[in-house]
């Protein structure tokens, strides 16, 4: 235990929870070897700071420790980031270049987000795994590295190996220790210790008095539902110490700075978490239904010319059903009426029209019809349609294939 507690003082890692403690072991047991490791966990849980725990307690503390975000590089630039590439290999390569595994031989490298790598990255990736093999962008030469890979990712990759996003024999070999990191919710007794710490960093750096929490704003922090972790928490401590003048902080005062999830009071820890598509779907649901507001308004319009540019009718009628033709039986409205072929129009026998039950749309139903309605507006263009919907381009690309689209 003394040796966890000088990790916490060296790294700043606060915090006693018998959770975090136990991931802090894991990474100080595994640091001497070179066996790969990942590191799962939601987003702003510190997932960052076993990398470097696990690098300066290795045989490799010497070397180079190199920190990449996969997610942040673009697909077509991943290869030459991470393994290097040859003069001429593309454009705009005026020179060779080393990657980052080639940089990193002898020390540790960091791949971040690690579940965001293209697939052919993926061969590659494990290629550099199991054999310590590379080839550079452009070249066919072999060339070999030396490296301890530490994986991070707040992504479920079981379900991503289920949904063909993530290789299955990566997975196994990336995870030959897994470390859990626990999130804030499942800590909270750590949660009133990093307030006050946040909280006097912003005092010291601006050299003010630091707030500080009362019984009741104490337990209200520990029970609330940090969706984003330490760095929502981070981030609420600093807020309060740069706007509120009181220094003891109530819960009339911290409610103000923590929003409501699930659409209501803030939502003790332990409750079912909201899904994160609910947002995008939520906008898709809106744009179907203001587009069917203007289909409604275009087919008022329509029969309203209709009735305005037809010929007199000889008796009133009662109904606006008892315009269309007795011929049809369908709901459609011509957008432009053809009179010259009979004398007067046809109305219909009954004034009375039953009318059946229309088929009740599902979500999936509105989501599939918004989707199709804007790849025909953007001639097919998913960059341009995945705009107007609100969503990503790749999430684009899922929901056409969940909902079974066919593209032109």
């Amino acid at each position: 235990m003394t040796e966890i507690t000088t990790v916490k003082q060296r790294f700043g890692i606060i915090g006693n929870s018998p959770l975090l403690d136990r991931a802090l072991e894991v990474a100080l047991r595994v640091a001497p070897t070179d066996l790969t490791v990942l590191v799962t966990g939601e987003s702003g849980v510190g997932k960052e700071f076993f990398p470097q725990v696990i690098h300066a307690y290795s045989a490799r503390k010497h070397n180079k420790y190199i920190a990449v975000n996969c997610a942040a590089i673009p697909e077509g630039t991943i290869d030459s980031e991470l393994f290097g590439h040859e003069k001429g290999a593309f454009t705009g390569a005026v020179e060779a270049r080393k990657g980052y595994f080639e940089e990193a031989d002898g020390g540790t490298i960091f791949l971040d987000e690690v579940a965001e790598l293209p697939h052919s990255t993926q061969a590659r990736l494990l290629r550099v795994l199991q054999m310590g093999e590379y080839i550079r962008v452009g070249s066919s030469k072999v060339q070999k590295t030396n490296v301890r890979v530490v994986a991070a990712t707040n992504m479920n990759l079981q379900e991503a190996i289920v949904q063909g996003r993530f290789r299955e024999d990566l997975y196994y070999r990336l995870g030959t220790v897994p470390i859990t990191v626990p999130s804030l919710r499942e800590r909270p007794e750590d949660i009133p210790l990093l307030f006050r710490k946040f909280a006097a960093d912003v005092a010291v750096q601006y050299r003010m008095p630091a707030v500080t929490l009362d019984d009741a704003a104490r337990e209200m922090l520990k029970n609330y539902y940090w969706r984003g972790n330490i760095r929502q928490l981070k981030n609420v401590a600093e807020q309060i110490s740069a706007i509120e003048q009181t220094r003891v902080i109530t819960p009339e005062v911290l409610a103000k700075y923590l929003p409501p999830q699930g659409g209501g009071a803030p939502m003790p820890a332990g409750s079912v978490r909201m899904d994160d598509t609910m947002s995008t779907e939520r906008e898709l649901l809106y744009k179907v239904l203001f587009d069917m507001r203007a289909d409604i308004n275009d087919l008022k319009r329509m029969i309203s010319e209709l009735l305005k540019g037809g010929v007199a009718c000889a008796e009133p009628v009662r109904d606006i059903k008892g315009l269309l033709p007795t011929t049809a039986q369908s709901s459609y409205v011509p957008a432009v009426a053809d009179y010259s072929q009979s004398s007067a129009p046809v109305y219909a026998e009954s004034e009375e029209v039953t009318d059946e039950p229309p088929r009740e749309m599902t979500k999936a139903d509105m989501q599939r019809e918004q989707i199709i309605r804007a790849l025909r507006r953007n001639n097919g263009r998913r960059r341009e349609a995945a705009a107007e919907l609100f969503m990503s381009e790749r999430t684009l690309y899922r929901k056409i294939k969940e909902l079974g689209i066919e593209e032109n």
